[in-house]
């Protein structure tokens, strides 16, 4: 890639791949795999990441909303969408897309085969959601012998798959829990395939599943943040490769006297003769005010830059002091190095919203590198 010349985020379809393969290397040959690519790929390219995956074998994909499914069938992907959030409001658009609807209560369970009966369905795959722990959205044990009597009283729909969440398979010192949600779904596993008469898909695992539970299989695993080239520890992350790379330039340097402030509020007042560098990305762009005043930082040829003074809507300010640099010089906001993950952590964060708050305004490039 030639450098930046204006914000923009790129994406790395070679690292995406790696980062596919390494995954699925953990696995057993037949244990099928689902790309999670919700939040229009945990703010990278859904449909970039889709037309990358699916050559490499993935086997389903998964978006939260309806919305972010109907975007990959319009770029033509025919690989099986599970919606994980489905509401009743978008039953039309499930259906006359074939995405796949996860079921998590009575009352879903109930209008969604109402709705299919209405469109004369038969046998739409359906995915059930059931709770072990993480207290989000799912079904209980105690709802099995419903879930198989509703099921049992009509044609229009078939449960494709039953899946579960696991709430700290990143957190060793959680493995109790863990271990006891693992627990739960076998027993909900075995006794909804005896009441259904038949074994649907099984799945729970997440990325960090995938590491440390590699026993709980089942049939299908999940994986969103680790195909980002994050595995949630930093062993794992010594073997995946950050796809996404946050770019901005410098549009302006400032030599700001002993005594003058920076920004809003005046929020930075320079005790000293300091150079800054004016950069055009902001909180609109995901650059969170939690950055500002120091806790967050840029990079630019190698060299940290702290943001001086509060985030603005559209623009930063970065301390460039110490370092040679002329305005429209590249800057590195996060990618390989530091990564999201480590910028994340300077204001008690995640990757994962990091990643995900990287506005739509800002420029996407597929690359491979």
């Amino acid at each position: 890639m030639s450098k930046a010349t204006e914000t923009l985020l790129e994406i790395d379809l070679t690292a995406l791949a790696h980062n596919y393969r390494y995954l699925t290397a953990k696995l057993k040959p037949t244990t099928k795999v689902l790309a999670v690519v919700k939040a229009y790929g945990y703010g990278s390219d859904a449909v970039a990441m889709a037309k990358e995956l699916v050559p490499l074998g993935v086997d389903y994909f998964a978006v939260a909303y309806a919305s972010e499914g109907e975007v990959l069938r319009n770029a033509a992907i025919e690989t099986p969408i599970l919606v994980l959030h489905p509401l009743p409001a978008n039953f039309e658009p499930i259906i006359n897309r074939c995405l796949e609807p996860s079921i998590y209560s009575r009352k879903m369970l109930t209008d969604f085969i109402a709705f299919a009966e209405g469109k004369q369905q038969k046998q739409y795959p359906i995915h059930l959601k059931f709770n072990t722990g993480l207290n989000r959205l799912g079904f209980t044990e105690s709802d099995i012998s419903f879930i198989a009597e509703t099921v049992a009283k009509t044609n229009s729909v078939v449960v494709k798959s039953a899946f579960s969440h696991l709430a700290a398979s990143e957190d060793l010192s959680e493995k109790p829990f863990t271990q006891q949600q693992l627990d739960r779904f076998r027993s909900i596993s075995e006794k909804l395939s005896a009441k259904l008469g038949y074994k649907p898909l099984l799945h729970t695992l997440n990325t960090s599943g995938i590491v440390n539970y590699p026993e709980a299989q089942y049939d299908m695993v999940r994986t969103g943040i680790g195909l980002q080239g994050f595995g949630n520890s930093d062993e794992e992350n010594k073997h995946l490769i950050p796809i996404a790379t946050l770019k901005t330039v410098i549009s302006q340097i400032h030599t700001i006297e002993a005594g003058e402030t920076v920004g809003y509020n005046r929020a930075f007042s320079a005790s000293e003769v300091t150079k800054t560098a004016t950069l055009p990305i902001g909180h609109a762009d995901g650059i969170s005010r939690a950055f500002g005043n120091g806790k967050g930082w840029v990079t630019i040829h190698g060299r940290k830059a702290p943001i001086v003074g509060n985030v603005c809507m559209d623009m930063i300010m970065v301390d460039i002091s110490e370092i040679t640099c002329e305005e429209g010089d590249e800057v590195i906001v996060f990618g390989k190095n530091p990564t999201a993950e480590k910028l994340s952590e300077s204001i008690n964060s995640i990757p994962y919203e990091l990643l995900t708050a990287v506005s739509q305004r800002v420029k996407r490039v597929v690359c491979r590198k």
